[in-house]
């Protein structure tokens, strides 16, 4: 029998959740949340940073896409030894690497002067930020291991709430990063924000220290096992119904996540002082906060799937409105909505996965999604970044892209920045409606709604 025959008959659960695996679960949250702050806190300030030191989007689209091409590249890797590895010692590992990363990070600074570290024709400008870029890549392996997590210590029928609660927790992480990444740039300057994020994951890597987590060591294969265990990741996914109509749904999002990436910081400081913007983006990720309680406290409905969807057309129609003008609180609202919205894009699929995917295997899933989504993002901010510099945003400031687009987009600085939101946006509505149509849609909606151990048949 092949490794996708086994799995389908491998219960979701390890076994039965230890009494004690909710408070246990918690202070895996509190530890994440103060982990996720220090990367979060360190990423923002970089592309803050470098923006505006050299006012060029296309630094900012390298930095914010290459960060996500990493993920893509290792999240193979790091599922792959979330199953192979307890859960606790992945999270120590990550919190260690992050830490070393971070503190070469911080020699660099110290070594070299600030104008050869933003020279982007030089090689120290690669080389001190791909080792802060690492260091918070790195961090998503501590990610996939806590959602792993929820099938360990959270029964199935509370997996959507507790999705919630990490919304909820990424949410607090990115409010605190948010207004302090852009007041410690702004009035501190990079040095002093490389000190404080070179504190915080010591200070996280000392509590996990004295964390437990009830596990069964993971059983390992006979033989040599591949560091990637790319055909292990295959046959899970192929093992679950329509599961990969599933990743492929989750990767909307992400296609207009890399835009984002790319535009979303430089429109901002183009509306607020850098000081403000962290602030604006602090505040707006109170909708991170919101959406993550709603879903803990609500759930997903009955199939997370056809929520998923529904929220990526919503969207995808907020990105095509919320710089139509140039006014700062459309921007703001459309922002905060936008974050209300992504934790239950993001629990929907864990949720599904948690529920199909035995649990020896759901490491190399969570990787193997990770990585199919998150190299959307880079495809879409590496491309998206050059045209928007060299082709989009000239034209827009012309006297030809005001008359074709003055009438939809009014007159703004950044105008260009818009019209690529917009086009974005619209593609974004056409794609998640059209999933809805598929025989794969209706595929995993079954798979997900079917009593455990039947298998339907969809025609």
């Amino acid at each position: 029998m092949d490794r996708a025959g086994e799995a389908s008959m491998t219960p979701a659960s390890p076994s039965a959740v230890p009494p004690s695996g909710a408070r246990t679960f918690a202070q895996i949250l509190v530890n994440t949340a103060v982990a996720n702050v220090t990367t979060s806190f360190l990423w923002f300030a970089l592309t803050f940073w470098v923006y505006l030191e050299t006012l060029s989007v296309l630094a900012t689209g390298i930095i914010g896409g290459a960060y996500m091409l990493f993920v893509a590249v290792f999240s193979l890797a790091f599922g792959t030894v979330v199953d192979r590895t307890r859960k606790h010692r992945v999270m120590v590992l990550a919190g260690a690497v992050t830490l070393v990363s971070f503190g070469i990070g911080g020699g660099l600074y110290l070594m070299f002067p600030e104008a050869a570290l933003l020279d982007l024709g030089a090689p120290w400008f690669w080389l001190f930020s791909g080792i802060i870029l690492f260091g918070a890549v790195v961090e998503n392996m501590r990610n996939i291991a806590l959602s792993t997590t929820v099938t360990l210590l959270i029964p199935t029928e509370r997996h959507a709430h507790a999705n919630g609660l990490v919304g909820t927790v990424q949410g607090l992480a990115f409010l605190v990063t948010s207004v302090f990444s852009g007041l410690s740039v702004g009035l501190l300057g990079m040095g002093w924000t490389l000190a404080i994020a070179i504190v915080l994951p010591a200070a996280a890597l000392a509590h996990l220290l004295f964390l437990r987590i009830p596990e069964q060591q993971p059983q390992r294969g006979a033989g040599k096992q591949p560091l990637v265990d790319l055909r292990g990741s295959v046959a899970a996914v192929r093992a679950a119904t329509g599961l990969f109509a599933l990743v492929v749904f989750s990767t909307f999002n992400n296609l207009i996540g890399g835009v984002y990436m790319a535009l979303m910081d430089p429109y901002g400081l183009e509306l607020f002082p850098v000081e403000w913007w962290g602030v604006v983006l602090g505040v707006s990720s109170t909708g991170f906060i919101i959406g993550g309680l709603v879903i803990a406290r609500f759930g997903l409905g009955r199939n997370p799937i056809r929520t998923m969807l529904l929220l990526v057309v919503l969207m995808g129609v907020l990105g095509a409105l919320f710089t139509i003008r140039d006014w700062w609180w459309l921007y703001a609202a459309g922002v905060w909505l936008y974050m209300l919205l992504i934790p239950a894009v993001e629990a929907s699929e864990q949720t599904v996965i948690q529920k199909v995917v035995p649990f020896a295997t759901q490491g190399r899933v969570f990787g193997f999604a990770a990585a199919f989504e998150s190299a959307a993002a880079p495809i879409s901010a590496f491309l998206i970044a050059p045209l928007a510099e060299f082709l989009i945003i000239p034209y827009m400031n012309s006297e030809a892209g005001r008359g074709t687009f003055g009438g939809l987009l009014g007159d703004g600085e950044a105008r260009g920045i818009a019209l690529v939101f917009v086009i974005a946006g619209a593609v974004l509505v056409l794609l998640a409606g059209a999933a809805f149509l598929t025989r794969s849609y209706r595929l995993i909606s079954a798979q997900y709604l079917a009593p455990a151990g039947h298998h339907p048949a969809v025609s």
